[in-house]
């Protein structure tokens, strides 16, 4: 990750202290924000300070690997337990957060003797992170092979640097493509109501240098109807067993646009972003967040400050889904880091055997 040229990772354990840029901040401000321990580490993916599937299931190992390095011995393994229990309710749709969860707290306990166990947590954390970066980078060199010089790519969301411990997922193709000196713009809707695309997307395609352009959310079926669209490529939180793909609430509409439009659309995510377990998307649970998140919008002010202003009527009624199911039928395939796969049950058998 590029920041004035400089290098960083989105999140990232420093002796017991977990370490991130803070999202909120963005694109205002960059800060980075130290979290002492577990219940703090959980807070921050609970409040967004952390987002992002890939960053937040790094996180949470973090977290649990806190919760091993501070539990007392004589009450080791039910403490890190707790501590699993309340990670896990942070954030209900991203697999990845599972995943890391799952993996540190069994590591730690199969470890058996305390001491060992605080290190193998650490130790399994830490892998973990890295293989999320690693991860990363192999999908953007998989993924590059899908953008000739001069494509005009729509993304959704933020599935970049930030959204993952380094590279990101549907962002780096772009990245990969950018320093093999291809010309790459990049469609980069708000979306609302969080707005992540006008904050954190051209944020980061601005550190790059990517060419890009900012558009409403409703502006996306008038560029597929004037054929500005080339390539999709999105981002995911939790993909099912058959294909079917959760990710931030207005990707199913833009499925749907593109395969009106015949225009190929992708799913950029690791393998552990896929559930196994779930066999189709109509089984993932979707988080629904406050609607205050509808109700009120936050920047800054003409001063440079922080500023949120209500743009609805108070005694109005809101619904805010953080996240949509696209069908796999809807995709034109995978990018992971085994390679570009079909969204199918039968492709993700193979690549998860």
């Amino acid at each position: 990750m590029r920041v004035s040229g400089q290098s960083y990772r989105s999140v990232w354990l420093e002796g017991a202290v977990v370490k991130a840029i803070d999202q909120r901040r963005l694109p205002h401000e960059f800060v980075i924000t130290e979290l002492p321990d577990w219940p703090a580490t959980a807070e921050a993916i609970r409040n967004m300070t952390i987002r992002g599937a890939g960053a937040i299931g790094a996180a949470a190992g973090f977290a649990v690997a806190q919760a091993a390095l501070t539990a007392s011995a004589s009450e080791f393994f039910q403490a890190m337990d707790e501590a699993a229990r309340v990670i896990r309710a942070t954030r209900p749709t991203a697999r990845d957060l599972f995943y890391a969860v799952e993996q540190v707290l069994s590591t730690a306990q199969r470890a058996g003797e305390v001491a060992r166990a605080r290190q193998s947590a650490v130790e399994t954390a830490q892998a973990l992170a890295d293989a999320n970066a690693a991860a990363a980078e192999a999908i953007g060199r998989h993924g590059a092979e899908l953008l000739r010089d001069g494509a005009r790519v729509l993304t959704h969301c933020n599935a970049g640097w930030l959204a993952m411990v380094d590279w990101g997922s549907a962002l780096s193709p772009i990245y990969h493509a950018r320093r093999q000196g291809r010309q790459v713009s990049v469609w980069v809707p708000e979306t609302r109501p969080r707005s992540q695309g006008a904050k954190l997307t051209a944020w980061e395609l601005a550190q790059e240098g990517v060419t890009h352009t900012i558009v409403a959310d409703t502006a996306v079926g008038s560029l597929f109807q004037r054929q500005q669209v080339d390539l999709v490529i999105v981002g995911a939180d939790r993909i099912a067993a058959n294909g079917d793909v959760a990710n931030k609430i207005g990707t199913y509409t833009i499925a749907t646009l593109a395969h009106l439009h015949r225009v190929p659309m992708y799913v950029a995510a690791p393998l552990s972003t896929i559930d196994v377990d779930c066999a189709t998307g109509q089984t993932i649970p979707i988080e629904e967040r406050s609607v205050e998140e509808v109700m009120l919008v936050s920047g800054a002010a003409s001063d440079g400050r922080p500023a949120t202003v209500r743009i609805a009527p108070e005694q109005s009624p809101a619904f805010n889904p953080a996240f949509d199911v696209t069908p796999a039928s809807l995709l034109t395939g995978l990018i992971t880091e085994a390679g570009i796969i079909p969204a199918d049950s039968a492709a993700i058998q193979t690549v998860m055997a």
